[in-house]
Order: structure tokens, then C-alpha cells, then sequence
């Protein structure tokens, strides 16, 4: 049995969402920033995908911004959003962090379970920060991070607040962290969506910088042309995420209940769960056999699990984010996430807890 616990990574394109791109993929091929008929009815579909993104999640069209993933988004809000420094959660993704470092940004501390440290928040930014950056949901341990305290907290001091979204999408109401933070990002392939295709929603008022010149996409905000049957096909998964977030909340949440459950009664204290207040479809578990090596057995057995973040599945340096819950750089070499979709079954979930106890016996 071949069993795909990765949906953190990726998640396959939905079929769904392959047929609503397909018109944009053949009939209506167009420019959508030509004049003609052509370009018009493309328009029409990009238009459309803007007011249902909008729609979705409680914004105005005009603060709809698609861009061509996640990365790109994380970059544009970390330095183009806000005015002075900007202060980042360090168990950020690897995009926030790069780009917070290139604005000479700084980092706060996260506590064990991985949840920022208000203590060292309110030590670390100061007056002249005007953006605070913490995602909705950790990539790597599943955190679930308070985005209301945190924007409180950001705009009792004149900043915004950023949340990168990109893991949230799935398990957490989008709307209502967007009553909150004043920016997010998204990303299409975690919600069976397309690759290379995913947004930044900012909220009118924000103070906001182009991200690439060149054209007038976008509103002028970032050139190139649109990549049409991708923001088709990321508002189609959107759509589709949002009414199916509680069930895929059930659904998942029992499915690593069965996971964890079958591995910690086998293992005991050789294996535990990260993280606290987790969304319910990551599980990231750190063994104490564990280790690179784990990953390659349980591919040979089937099993597509990951040690973190995909982006930097070929980094030899332990997680970063488990190095600032506090853990030893050998624990952190340990770590393994699991992570499932609306596709995983109950027989998947025992087939691939059993290989792990197999392969760590």
C-alpha cells in the first residue's frame, strides 16, 4: 500500500478545480489585459475569481491581490506592507524570515509548545516597528497562533498585523482572521488547488509598496501577466475549502487521534507530540530513534511523510522551528510531520502508524 501522509507539502489538484480551469486553458486563452473579445472574456473570469475570493472571506475585490504562491506572498506583505521595521515569530516560514532579515527586521521567542511569547514580544518591538508577521498556523508542528491577541497587541502599538495563511487555509476560519489581521497570505496547492498560484488579501488603509514594476496587474501593485486558470482554480479551491472546513476539521482531527493513539500505545516514551493548541491535521511526532533515516524507510515501506517544510527539505540543518521550541539540535534532527487530507482513509492512517513502529523497532 502506497500512503501519502504530506498534505502540508502539497495536495492533489481536485477535480473539481481541474474543471473549472479548463476553459481557461483552451477556449478562453486570451490576454486578460487586451482589448479584444478574447482578452475581455479572460478578464472576465480573473474579475470573477476576485469577487468570489473577496466574497469568501469577508473583503472588498480591490483588496484581493493574486499572486504566484505563497513564497511570493510572504515576500510582498514582509517588505512592501507597513511603514519602519518589522518584527517576525521565529518559527516562521523560511519566506517570512529571509524577507524579514532583507528589512532588517527582528525576531521574538516561542514558548515549548510553539506559541509566541508575549513577554518577549513586548521586549522586542519597539516604536518604530510598523509591521508584526506571525502565521495562523505552523508549517512544520501545526500551532495555532492567538491572531486577535496578537493583532491587539500590534495595533494598540500603531503597527499591522501580517498572518501567513498558506497552512491555515484548511482547518481555520479565514473570514474571521481576517476581522482581525490586517493582511494575509494564501496559497492554491495546500487546498487542492493549482501550483504556482495563490494571494495576498490586504485590507484598504494598509500602507503598501509594488512588488514587481513592469505593469499594470494587479492595480499596478505587480506586473506580469495573470495566470488565468490558476486564480480560477485557486478560488474554486478556496470555495470548496471554506464549506468544507468543519467536516475536514472532523475528519482529519480523528484521523491523527487514530494515528497518535496507535503510535504513542506502541512506542510509549520513545515518541512525542509537538506542539500545543495544534490545527487538527498535522501531526508532528520527534522519536527518539528517529532521524533522517526514518524518512527513507518509511518511503521504502510506502509511507510519504516529511521532516518539515518542504522548502527546506534539502537544508542539512535541523528545523528551526523545533530549535526555538526549545529543543537540542539532535532532537530537533529527530522530528517527523505527518499530515493528512480529505483523501486519507482510516485504513491508510493504521497501515502507515504500524510501518512507523516497525521501522523504529
Amino acid at each position: 500500500m502506497d500512503v501519502y501522509l504530506d498534505y502540508a507539502a502539497t495536495s492533489p489538484l481536485r477535480a473539481e478545480v481541474l474543471e473549472a480551469m479548463l476553459p481557461a486553458l483552451n477556449e478562453t486563452f486570451g490576454n486578460p489585459d487586451s482589448l479584444h473579445g478574447y482578452g475581455r472574456r479572460a478578464a472576465a473570469l480573473v474579475t470573477g475569481a476576485r469577487d468570489k475570493v473577496a466574497g469568501l472571506l469577508g473583503v472588498r475585490p480591490s483588496e484581493v491581490y493574486f499572486t504566484a504562491g505563497g513564497t511570493e506572498a510572504d515576500n510582498w506583505a514582509v517588505r512592501c506592507l507597513g511603514e519602519g521595521g518589522v518584527v517576525a515569530s521565529s518559527v516562521e516560514h523560511a519566506a517570512v524570515l529571509s524577507a524579514c532579515a532583507l528589512r532588517g527586521g527582528k525576531t521574538c521567542d516561542v514558548g515549548h509548545g510553539g506559541l509566541v511569547d508575549m513577554t518577549s514580544l513586548e521586549h522586542t518591538m519597539s516604536e518604530s516597528d510598523g509591521l508584526l508577521a506571525v502565521m495562523g498556523v505552523n508549517n512544520e508542528v501545526g500551532c495555532i497562533q492567538p491572531i486577535a491577541e496578537l493583532a491587539e497587541f500590534a495595533h494598540a502599538r500603531g503597527a499591522y498585523l501580517f498572518a501567513d495563511c498558506v497552512q491555515a487555509a484548511c482547518s481555520q476560519d479565514l473570514a474571521k482572521i481576517l476581522r482581525h489581521a490586517d493582511a494575509i497570505s494564501l496559497s492554491a496547492h495546500k487546498l487542492g488547488g493549482p501550483k504556482g498560484t495563490g494571494a495576498l488579501i490586504v485590507k484598504k488603509g494598509v500602507p503598501m509598496r509594488p512588488l514587481i514594476a513592469g505593469g499594470e496587474q494587479e492595480r499596478g501593485m505587480r506586473g506580469g501577466t495573470s495566470n488565468v486558470a490558476g486564480i480560477v482554480g485557486f478560488a474554486e479551491a478556496l470555495g470548496l475549502a471554506v464549506a468544507e472546513r468543519e467536516e475536514f476539521c472532523r475528519h482529519t482531527g480523528k484521523l491523527r487521534a487514530l494515528f497518535e493513539g496507535r503510535i504513542l500505545a506502541e512506542l510509549g516514551g520513545g515518541a512525542t507530540a509537538d506542539g500545543e493548541n495544534r490545527a487538527p491535521n498535522i501531526s508532528h511526532l520527534t522519536f527518539a530513534k528517529g532521524g533522517p533515516h526514518l524518512l527513507n524507510l518509511l518511503d521504502l515501506k510506502g509511507v510519504a511523510a516529511s521532516g518539515g517544510a518542504a522548502c527546506s527539505a534539502h537544508d542539512p540543518k535541523p528545523s528551526h522551528v523545533l530549535i526555538a521550541m526549545g529543543r537540542s539540535p539532535g532532537e530537533a534532527a529527530k522530528g517527523v510531520r505527518f499530515s493528512f487530507g480529505r483523501e486519507t482513509t482510516e485504513e491508510e492512517v493504521r497501515f502507515a502508524a504500524d510501518a512507523v513502529v516497525a521501522c523504529l523497532r
